[in-house]
């Protein structure tokens, strides 16, 4: 709805009704209903005034001199000096300059850019002191185009959005639990079918020792008959030939070694699918940190083979009391970020995309602590973001890629559980890319 009023010297006044705005959470001022009414300095007191009591809910007026912007006043500090004594005949014939310089000292004009937040908007103007706290916010949509916004039109949107954000939550929330419970349901099972895989691996293992001794006895065997029978029989000489004899003495160790190589792979697969479905651990036990981190780049294997290079420095460190599953997730999260972060935005052409771990024991007073650094040379975290990383539901990832606990889940788990402590830095290179992610844990 668009409001025109028109006068000898005509004050603009125009009001474009929004009702039922679709707010979001990242809805700016120039979505709310603002009202221009422009009035130049010179003109006379009693213009403003019928122009205020044509549109009872016009909240002030925009003062501009030579169409330059100046200043604002309010409804209600207008109709204030108005009801002074004398103020009828003080300011109603006279320019609203007058008025202007008598009460610009006591005016304080809140102005915002029209793409501000309005929840930005909300909580800035709340914090003004009490009795500017309902004067009217300045919107500056161009560098020659202002409009004025009710506060009571700003705090309604604002309890609109804390309405939104609050369902949003909720429905995050429950999404999350639901999914929490699957996770947990299927580490259980996780953990149950590793159990069950490893006794017949175990069983694997133990045999493939015995078969390569006899196999090995056999062929001994074998060569011994040979030497002591000296003529040849035709017909074995033809089995011989048909079996590949001399190839299948030579492969037979190497397929029996190959065997046991997979043997082992599969053992210390089961191994940390074990260790790292102990998410449900109620008391801390010593743990070799160095071993959750393989069991973590053994479950990764697969995507680490997308051309990133791994690059691991150990250090010497003592066994940890920990809750080693809950740590294996941490460095899972860690590792996940950082093999995303290269796969989707792969380094320069002749630059090869590299993750490297590093752990330390730190002396420092009053106890040493275990760092573990996880560091890529990926395009790097934003500045403006570093700080919201570790928060519930933040991410940058798009819908239904990410959930935004990965982050602040390790955070919980490091500052919680373990009193520890975890630090981004990024840059982290010379050349201005890259992140390195830094857990500290207590060593005793």
């Amino acid at each position: 709805m668009v409001v025109k009023i028109q006068r000898p010297y005509p004050p603009v006044v125009s009001y474009t009704e929004n009702e039922g705005m679709n707010l979001t959470l990242e809805s700016t001022l120039q979505q709310l209903p603002l009202y221009r009414f422009q009035v130049e300095l010179s003109q006379l007191g009693q213009e403003v005034k019928r122009t205020l009591e044509a549109n009872p809910l016009l909240p002030g007026a925009i003062l501009t001199d030579k169409e330059k912007f100046v200043g604002m006043i309010s409804r209600r500090r207008f109709l204030e000096h108005l009801s002074r004594p004398y103020g009828l005949e003080l300011f109603l014939k006279r320019p609203i300059h007058t008025l202007h310089r008598l009460a610009e000292n006591q005016l304080q004009v809140l102005m915002f850019p029209g793409n501000t937040l309005i929840v930005d908007a909300a909580r800035r103007s709340l914090q003004r002191s009490p009795e500017y706290l309902y004067e009217p916010i300045v919107v500056q949509l161009s560098e020659t185009e202002y409009r004025l916004l009710d506060i009571h039109r700003l705090l309604v949107a604002q309890s609109h959005i804390h309405e939104l954000t609050t369902q949003l939550l909720k429905e995050n929330t429950q999404s999350q639990l639901i999914q929490t419970e699957k996770m947990a349901s299927l580490g259980q099972m996780v953990a149950g079918v590793a159990h069950e895989i490893r006794n017949p691996v175990n069983c694997i293992l133990g045999n493939l020792q015995f078969l390569a001794n006899y196999s090995q006895d056999l062929l001994v065997l074998i060569e011994a008959y040979q030497k002591v029978i000296s003529t040849s029989n035709p017909e074995i000489e033809q089995l011989k030939e048909e079996i590949e004899f001399d190839f299948l003495r030579e492969d037979f160790p190497q397929i029996i070694g190959s065997m046991q190589v997979g043997a082992d792979r599969l053992s210390k697969l089961v191994s940390g699918l074990r260790n790292f479905s102990h998410m449900n651990e109620s008391n801390p036990q010593p743990a070799d940190l160095h071993e959750c981190i393989e069991s973590t780049l053994l479950i990764l294997n697969n995507r680490l083979k997308q051309g990133i290079h791994l690059i691991k420095n150990y250090g010497e460190l003592p066994l940890i009391s920990c809750y080693s599953g809950q740590l294996s997730q941490v460095f899972m999260n860690l590792l996940s970020n950082a093999i995303d972060a290269l796969v989707e935005q792969p380094p320069q052409a002749g630059e090869q995309p590299w993750i490297e771990i590093t752990t330390t024991l730190v002396e420092e007073s009053p106890a040493s602590l275990v760092s573990i650094r996880i560091a890529d040379n990926g395009s790097g975290i934003p500045t403006d973001i570093q700080s919201r990383i570790f928060e519930t539901f933040f991410t940058t990832k798009p819908v239904g890629q990410g959930t935004g606990l990965g982050l602040a889940i390790s955070h919980q788990i490091i500052t919680q559980k373990h009193q520890g402590q975890i630090r981004v830095r990024s840059p982290y290179l010379p050349s201005g890319k890259g992140t390195e992610f830094e857990i500290l844990l207590p060593a005793t």
